[in-house]
């Protein structure tokens, strides 16, 4: 484990010094989209120095890299506050949203991936499969707009009753002051939508891996064993199949982790959820290269600690992996 994680520091080290490199290398002047139109070449000198952009690329990321190791992130260009503090707003609102699509997107997809390989070339599951294809494939930002269009304007347009007319941006009423259970009950209609299209793209995808590793399981000699020596149906599939793909499970359960920050980049900015997703892209647009490159350090960070969760979690499951 030791060994390990010096690796995974190794390897963050190297993810965040290839990004520094490469956002110091996009074309684009942080400067320029600090000052006003009419503002002269002075002006933006002026800026460039107060931030530091005048110096070489050598001793920015050296800075930069002193700060990270005193845990100071440096100050956003475009937010006027310590990075730290914008991560610390916008990090919970993106785990509170990918925590909650992907534990629905296993609590779904798992049983359809079931239950396409227990009827795998039947109808349902060529049915499912076509379903579950189509969703995986299809861009989340198409989804969302597809939703809004129906489930907020159409809603709207075709008089359906005000419960199915779903709030299509930002995590709460603008202009209300609720509290308690009525606060609550708000947040929860605003994220019907971002939480379902993340769901749905997830679930469709754990299905299609369940399916196929379900499928494998299923002709195994301890699965025909088992079912010679007269176990039942639900024995065979939760006691011996599913104990078998778990491990494999367990792996793309980890490898999914990060999702819960990285993969609602695109749906935040659609509805306006100020997560981390919208905090990068905003970032991104600005040239804020301490957000940048501070929301690349959690993002990295999550990768290689959701690694290390599963090489832990792994003996655990496989008796087979615990020599």
């Amino acid at each position: 484990m030791l060994r390990r994680l010096a690796d995974a520091l190794l390897l963050l080290w190297l993810v965040l010094t290839i990004t520094f490199a490469l956002i110091r290398m996009a074309p684009g002047d942080a400067a320029t989209f600090l000052v006003p139109p009419s503002a002269s070449a002075a002006d933006v000198a002026r800026v460039r120095t107060e931030l530091g952009l005048d110096r070489s690329v050598a001793v920015q990321y050296a800075r930069w890299m002193e700060g990270v190791l005193h845990g100071d992130f440096g100050e956003s260009f475009a937010l006027h506050e310590p990075v730290t503090r914008a991560l610390a707003d916008a990090l919970p609102v993106s785990l509170g949203l990918g925590a909650a699509s992907l534990a629905l997107t296993f609590l779904i997809g798992v049983p359809i991936g079931m239950w396409q390989a227990v009827r795998r070339g039947r109808p349902t599951d060529r049915i499912l499969t076509v379903l579950t294809t189509v969703v995986y494939a299809a861009p989340s930002f198409w989804l969302a707009l597809a939703l809004v269009a129906v489930f907020t304007y159409g809603a709207a347009t075709w008089g359906l009753p005000q419960s199915l007319r779903l709030p299509a941006f930002g995590i709460r009423a603008p202009g209300l002051e609720l509290h308690g259970w009525a606060a609550a009950a708000d947040l929860v209609r605003h994220a019907i939508l971002p939480v379902a299209i993340l769901t749905a793209v997830g679930a469709a995808g754990v299905a299609r891996y369940a399916r196929s590793s379900i499928v494998d399981a299923l002709g195994q000699d301890f699965v025909r064993t088992a079912r010679s020596k007269g176990a039942s149906p639900a024995r065979v599939y939760f006691r011996h199949v599913l104990a078998t793909v778990l491990p494999p499970l367990l792996v793309l359960f980890a490898l999914s982790l990060p999702g819960i920050v990285a993969g609602s980049i695109f749906v935040e900015a659609i509805f306006a959820w100020p997560g981390m997703g919208h905090l990068m892209v905003n970032a991104i647009i600005a040239r804020d290269y301490p957000v940048v490159m501070g929301a690349a350090a959690v993002y990295s960070a999550l990768v290689l600690l959701a690694n290390l969760a599963a090489d832990v979690a792994l003996p655990l499951v496989d008796p087979r992996r615990r020599a």
